[in-house]
């Protein structure tokens, strides 16, 4: 890190929030923290950025332990995620294996001026101020300025070596933890995601009896050529059982969305043994990279690409459709769907892009026009009217939404139930007003209606089509993340009832509930919210947009496939913006902003794509031999305004400081 881009010397404010926790119960001040480099990670345990992150920073916290403490702020985006339960549970999912101060009321967050999630800001030993940046792929930058910092701090004495204030939790056993999604097996035993063990457990009929378990229970990724346990997995969630008529061909019974691990899996039930499907084990980043082996192209969106060589992001859950003959998967780290052909490329299977624009929002349309925000849950539409349709939860952006297949092999999406990124609640009642909060399941039932698992109000909620109605079916779930049908409705079964099977993640179990004859529910209404963050007060007319971005010392910006950078921005009413909307290249840009509206949201999306820079050999050309990574710094803000005549005429939202 050169000091042309340090930020200027400010000292760093105080940790202030409701607690603390992986810390035995003491309360951190950066006092404390004297003598440390320290990186503070703003997250909200909500968003998929914010986990890659999580992940981003595990080797450089387990490399510098001694001279590093990394303290996670947790400022939260949903009402959920504000309970302290909640919080704590969520520490324990992710393995989070440092510090985490209870953000609330967003105080620390606003001490900081952090406008996304994730901020990550880099304070030296001294206690100032070096570098903030938002979003994702700031690791090796991250690393770079970590080792500067501590060889300058050492040379100067002012660097202090030994134990930070971590203090891990005491583990609780449990056959379950944190189950994800479960699937029925033909012989009426279950299987189930268990991405807390990082492993599948198959259990009985009742839902709580082990069978047996597939995977070691170690993070990992390896496949499983001899013993069920020799397989590793990070953190699997979907699963879907594949169609009789393949699994003789395909030589699996079961794909799994291994979503840590970037990968889809193929899992022999009969063996135990584990194969990676698609997937190389490394992320897909947007924007000048090489995200298929081989290649030296940008990613054609439009291509059919050998599944084994394209890097995936998150994949969250899976499901066959029979119109497109594949599986559809709900790619959650990039906002989009994909398919999965198993078949394809002579049995090697392949893997295009579906639907999605990797930008995050709710947009309807054809495929390629469609915008998502973690698309999470995946169930075949059922009952007189399905067709081939897909239902889908969208989680961040709180929806339900409809995934139907054309002739052609595209697809064409809408919303049934949701409003956009920042509107949740829980309000039944017309679909048009309905609210969920962060769903990640939905189930069909025979009657063509859908069950929404509406994981952060612990809820199971009902849409019907016919009448475009919401309902709730049962509440008091703890943040229940997949839903099973597991008896027909109707007349054939006697009495009327009926059973959901619901995976109720934070509790560690299967649960049972079963429904009236009626199906109906009832109709609360819990409220509706909107994400509170601070508003920022700006002036109306030319408002200066700036996203500033150096690369990480060692790196240039990568122009090889086209420009290195991009901004978009809109806004929410979209009169706000008389002028400035639209896409470009360049990193800064004048607003026009119109005085007759007094508030509303800017959306600005941003990249900038980057390379190691290459050493000079004898000749004074650049090493052959040496191949520069590609490194991708992205950020999606939704920044509230206040237009008011004394606001500022500037806005700043660092990319990479």
């Amino acid at each position: 890190m050169t000091s042309s881009t340090r930020l200027p010397r400010v000292r760093a404010s105080e940790l202030v929030g409701r607690g603390w926790l992986n810390t035995g119960g003491r309360d951190v001040a950066l006092a404390d923290l004297r003598g440390k480099v320290v990186v503070l990670d703003f997250w909200t345990f909500c968003c998929v950025n914010c986990l890659h992150v999580l992940d981003e920073l595990r080797e450089l916290e387990e490399g510098h332990r001694d001279e590093l403490v990394i303290v996670g702020v947790h400022s939260p985006k949903f009402a959920h995620e504000a309970d302290p339960d909640a919080l704590a549970a969520a520490v324990e999912r992710y393995e989070v294996r440092h510090p985490v101060l209870d953000d609330p009321e967003l105080v620390t967050w606003g001490a900081y001026t952090a406008r996304a999630w994730p901020t990550l800001v880099v304070v030296d030993p001294e206690g100032y101020v070096v570098a903030q940046m938002a979003g994702e792929g700031h690791a090796s930058a991250i690393e770079a300025i970590v080792e500067e910092l501590v060889a300058e701090h050492d040379a100067k004495g002012t660097l202090h070596r030994g134990d930070g204030p971590y203090v891990p939790p005491e583990p609780t056993p449990s056959t379950l933890r944190f189950p994800a999604k479960a699937v029925v097996l033909p012989s009426g035993n279950l299987l189930v995601a268990d991405a807390g063990h990082h492993s599948l457990a198959e259990l009985g009929p009742d839902g709580e009896t082990l069978v047996r378990r597939i995977g070691s229970g170690e993070r990992g990724l390896a496949d499983a050529r001899g013993s069920a346990d020799e397989a590793r997995f990070s953190e699997p969630n979907g699963l879907c059982l594949v169609p009789d008529e393949l699994r003789p061909t395909l030589g699996y019974d079961v794909l799994v969305a291994d979503t840590v691990n970037h990968a889809l899996r193929g899992v022999d039930l009969a063996t135990g043994r584990v194969r990676t499907v698609a997937g190389t084990g490394e992320q897909f980043m947007v924007g000048g990279q090489e995200n298929v082996v081989g290649t030296t192209d940008a990613f054609d969106p439009g291509a059919t690409l050998p599944a084994a060589s394209v890097r995936l992001s998150s994949p969250w859950d899976v499901a066959w459709s029979p119109r497109l003959g594949a599986f559809v998967v709900a790619m959650a780290g990039n906002h989009t769907l994909w398919v999965f052909d198993p078949l394809a490329l002579e049995g090697h299977g392949s893997l295009r892009l579906l639907a999605g624009t990797m930008n995050e929002g709710l947009e309807d349309g054809p495929g390629a026009q469609a915008w998502f925000a973690q698309p999470s849950g995946l169930a075949a539409a059922a009952g007189p009217d399905a067709g081939d349709a897909l239902w889908l939860a969208d989680a961040e952006t709180s929806a339900l939404r409809r995934v139907v297949p054309d002739d052609d092999g595209t697809v064409t999406v809408s919303t049934a139930v949701g409003q956009g990124l920042f509107d949740f609640g829980h309000r039944d009642g017309a679909a048009a007003d309905a609210l969920l909060q962060h769903p990640l399941g939905v189930a069909s039932l025979p009657d063509g209606s859908v069950v929404v698992a509406d994981t952060y109000n612990g809820a199971l909620r009902r849409y019907d089509p016919a009448t475009q109605q919401v309902t709730t079916l049962a509440t008091g779930l703890a943040e229940p993340s997949d839903v099973l049908v597991e008896t027909a409705v109707g007349p054939s079964t006697g009495s009327g009832q009926a059973r959901l099977l619901v995976v109720e993640s934070a509790a560690h179990r299967l649960t049972r509930v079963a429904l009236s004859a009626d199906v109906a529910g009832q109709v609360l209404d819990g409220g509706a919210h909107r994400t509170a963050r601070p508003a920022t007060e700006v002036a109306p007319g030319e408002l200066r947009l700036d996203v500033p971005f150096v690369p990480a010392p060692g790196q240039k910006l990568d122009d090889r496939w086209g420009p290195s950078t991009e901004l978009r921005v809109s806004a929410t009413p979209p009169e706000l913006l008389l002028d400035g909307a639209g896409d470009g290249v360049e990193l800064d840009r004048v607003l026009v902003l119109d005085p007759d509206v007094a508030e509303g949201v800017l959306h600005v999306t941003a990249k900038a794509a980057s390379c190691d820079v290459v050493p000079l050999g004898p000749d004074g050309e650049p090493d052959p031999e040496v191949f520069p990574a590609c490194h991708l710094a992205q950020q999606d803000w939704g920044v509230p305004v206040r237009v008011t005549p004394d606001g500022d005429a500037s806005l700043t939202l660092p990319l990479r400081g």
